[in-house]
């Protein structure tokens, strides 16, 4: 074979398969229809998907079987539910356009519409420039301000008591082993430093 075969060409010729016999698929995949072993359990499943092979577990197998005309009723069904998707489609158009018609019934053009709309755009636009000029001083507001407050004291009281928490564990363990500290230290590459004191 001079070219590999494309995956609507796999998937076409592992469904011939299915109308001519129903032996074991992944052996006459490759003999039969030239399709790569490895590629045939894909295709099978991309068929199984579509609605054009069936499937059924009796037990510990799977048995995949398909008729000629499943391709017929699969595409008459799409078929079908595409023309009621346009049905409902149009009549949801023809009630925006009825919806369109009433509202201009209840607000005719006039020079004062006209005009209340375009002040209406201007203050839109206004408040669009506002809402970013006060992103800007975001950094200043209050309610930020108090929250960042708030986060530097939790994060101060979770530091003071982390190393709480260490003091407790390295007294523990020097009490238990007998261990001498300095040489765990030098052994850990842990620096001698007082244990409140970048946190204070």
């Amino acid at each position: 074979m001079g070219r590999g075969l494309s995956n609507d060409e796999k998937r076409t010729k592992l469904l011939e398969i299915f109308h001519e016999t129903l032996k074991e698929l992944e052996k006459l995949g490759p003999k039969m229809k030239g399709i790569v072993s490895q590629s045939v359990k894909e295709v099978l499943q991309s068929l199984v998907d579509d609605g054009l092979v069936q499937m059924d577990k009796v037990g510990s197998s799977n048995f995949f079987w398909s008729f000629p005309s499943q391709r017929g009723v699969v595409i008459t069904a799409r078929v079908n539910a595409a023309r009621k998707q346009c049905e409902v489609t149009a009549a949801n158009m023809i009630e925006l356009k009825d919806l369109i018609e009433q509202e201009r019934v209840v607000r005719p053009e006039s020079a004062e519409r006209t005009a209340s709309l375009a002040i209406l755009s201007a203050r839109k636009n206004d408040i669009s420039e506002f809402q970013g000029e006060l992103a800007q001083y975001d950094a200043c507001d209050p309610v930020q301000v108090e929250a960042k407050k708030r986060a530097v004291i939790l994060a101060h009281e979770a530091a003071v008591r982390w190393t709480d928490n260490f003091a407790i564990l390295r007294s523990d363990f020097i009490r238990r082993t007998g261990a001498d500290w300095a040489s765990l230290q030098v052994y850990l590459g842990i620096e001698d430093v007082d244990e409140y004191e970048n946190i204070e």
